[in-house]
């Protein structure tokens, strides 16, 4: 499988523009490192996602992202100034641990999490987001700064009247950008969460079949396994497939 052909299926899976602009930006900026540095950004490059963009930074403890920069949409989907504002603190306590795991794997292991939430309004009403997730160096480390992207699936009429009070995660993406496998099928991470349950399974992207087994494994760091075969890592309840380096 050529790296340009992956390149195009990661894109495909994306749903919202912004989310595709900067993952190409990003890519791009990066070239044959894991992520780029933090001081290279140039906004105007990212101009036309730029009201969906945030950039997050770890604090004192490095338990917790917050919100160093946040686009204007951002903010109007809270109806408030994000900077300096938890940003695990947005998401509902069930799905702060998963959250954990999808930020040490983009700051500890540089993979790009792509997920999916719906957000509820103070008066109940939902709507559905998109969220990217980038690593970035800092001072030539990766742990204290995450690139983003958030959209909304939709832009319904009260969408920054109302802010959003609660998000709940529908589904999980964890993405290599460079592991590329020239002999097995592209296979790719999916998490349903399904009335507050966690269903993972691996989903052949190309054939379309579904070979769905759960994995429950409750340990809160990467451990070496094997899954259908395959060299896996796992993060608390997700595994993830390797493919071989480009």
């Amino acid at each position: 499988m050529s790296k340009h052909f992956y390149l195009q299926f990661v894109r495909e899976v994306m749903q919202k523009e912004s989310s595709k602009l900067l993952y190409n930006y990003w890519n791009e900026l990066r070239g044959s490192r894991s992520a780029p540095e933090r001081k290279n950004l140039d906004p105007t490059k990212i101009r036309k996602s730029l009201a969906n963009v945030f950039i997050l930074e770890s604090d004192e403890n490095e338990d917790e992202f917050l919100f160093r920069l946040a686009g204007s949409h951002l903010c109007t989907t809270y109806c408030r100034e994000l900077k300096g504002r938890s940003f695990n603190e947005l998401w509902h306590q069930k799905d702060r641990d998963a959250l954990k795991t999808l930020i040490r794997a983009v700051t500890e292991d540089h993979a790009v999490a792509l997920t999916s939430f719906n957000g509820t309004s103070a008066s109940g009403k939902r709507i559905s987001f998109e969220i990217i997730l980038l690593p970035v160096r800092h001072n030539g480390e990766t742990t204290s700064r995450i690139l983003g992207a958030m959209s909304a699936i939709e832009n319904p009429y009260w969408l920054g009247l109302e802010p959003i009070v609660e998000q709940r995660i529908t589904g999980l993406r964890l993405i290599w950008p460079d592991d590329v496998s020239n002999q097995l099928p592209l296979r790719d991470l999916s998490s349903d969460v399904i009335n507050n349950e966690v269903d993972v399974y691996f989903k052949d992207e190309f054939s379309g079949e579904e070979n769905k087994q759960p994995v429950d494994i409750p340990a809160k760091i990467a451990i070496p396994t094997k899954v259908h075969g395959n060299l896996a890592r796992r993060y608390s309840h997700l595994s993830v497939i390797d493919g071989g380096k480009s």
